[in-house]
């Protein structure tokens, strides 16, 4: 690994999958990122590494190799773990001439729908390329306790910068006293149609409660997985809820906005989130939250601001769901702790000025 320290300080290669413009909570953090930095005056090369990751083809993989190969000696690469995990041959290669520093949002093999066999390969393969990065950069503890212990990274390589959150304007605080057949309860899910983000299970928790008056918004893309977003289709048929559930795709920043603005409150069924933006993006709206435990979003969600289920536990989910449009005052509280919540968190210029530091406290040494 490189240990000599390059001339011009403020300058790096941010190396990622696919495109950068892809509608994920992990390309949202580096396009916040990268664009906090060159406000702040950073030089960032952009590198796309190819797409199919984190299942490259072998010709995808040389390219990738080259291009790395290519990077000016002794210049910082940051690489989106999105890539890196599977190609520990080519960040062995980079790391003999460049810093390597690894961004992991979440351990490929912790996403959900993979087979046995798909598990291993990518514990082996993250493992063995984490071990060629001179720092990782983690985007909450949890997935830093898990680098530690299920990747075997030294805690001293690691550095948590969790993603910052939009400062909404006006602030907002935002819940119904009540509601009636005639003023629906409007729920808000934002999320990629994925089988990570528990679309099915939202579903059928749902179902139980059409004595309610209450409609779902599902904001994400839906093509990044055929079956998940056919599945999803088909449950919504089965159960009859075609009037009450409306799926947007991706919308813009503008719309999205909206969409948070006009919610009586937030849900997202996921079974693991590295962090969770979309519970951090709700808190922001002042959003009573309904989710699950699982991963980070306890750390993401505290109490105070929302009601967390054990993750695929749909008699639970419903009666959390209907806790929150029932009682006033229950939701008051969350509204109120959410608030509260996201004061806490913070900006995406204080998020990109802690990854800047980590780049330029490796290349002091």
């Amino acid at each position: 690994m490189s240990t000599t320290s390059p001339s011009c300080v403020n300058a790096f290669v941010f190396a990622y999958p696919g495109d950068l413009q892809t509608v994920s909570g992990g390309y949202i953090y580096d396009r916040h990122v990268i664009k906090e930095l060159r406000t702040q005056g950073w030089e960032i090369e952009l590198l796309s590494l190819g797409p199919s990751f984190p299942f490259p083809d072998q010709e995808t993989l040389n390219k990738a190799e080259y291009l790395l190969s290519q990077i000016e000696p002794d210049k910082p690469i940051v690489i989106d773990g999105l890539a890196l995990g599977v190609m520990p041959e080519a960040i062995a290669q980079a790391s003999v001439n460049h810093p390597i520093i690894a961004l992991i949002h979440h351990p490929l093999a912790f996403e959900s729908g993979l087979t046995i066999d798909q598990q291993v390969k990518f514990q082996r393969s993250e493992k063995l390329a984490l071990s060629y990065a001179d720092h990782v950069i983690a985007n909450s503890p949890l997935t830093a306790q898990t680098l530690m212990e299920s990747f075997g990274v030294d805690g001293k390589k690691i550095t948590t910068v969790i993603p910052g959150t939009n400062q909404v304007s006006p602030p907002l605080h935002q819940v119904r006293s009540h509601f009636t057949s005639q003023n629906e309860f409007k729920w808000l899910s934002v999320g990629s149609i994925i089988p990570r983000k528990g679309f099915d299970i939202l579903i059928a928790a749902l179902a139980p409660l059409n004595e309610l008056p209450w409609s779902l918004s599902i904001v994400g893309d839906n093509t990044r997985d055929v079956k998940a977003y056919s599945n999803l289709l088909k449950s919504i048929a089965y159960f009859q809820l075609q009037d009450r559930i409306h799926i947007h795709g991706v919308v813009d920043s503008m719309h999205l906005d909206s969409f948070y603005r006009e919610a009586d409150g937030f849900v997202l069924a996921s079974l693991f989130e590295g962090y969770g933006m979309a519970y951090a993006e709700a808190l922001s709206y002042a959003l009573p939250v309904v989710g699950t435990s699982g991963g980070a979003i306890s750390q993401t969600v505290p109490d105070s601001a929302g009601v967390l289920t054990p993750p695929g536990d749909v008699t639970t989910l419903t009666a959390a769901l209907k806790l929150v449009m029932l009682d006033a005052h229950r939701r008051q509280q969350l509204s109120l702790g959410a608030k509260e919540a996201a004061e806490k968190l913070p900006t995406w210029i204080e998020s990109a000025t802690a990854f800047a530091d980590v780049i330029k406290a490796y290349r002091a040494n």
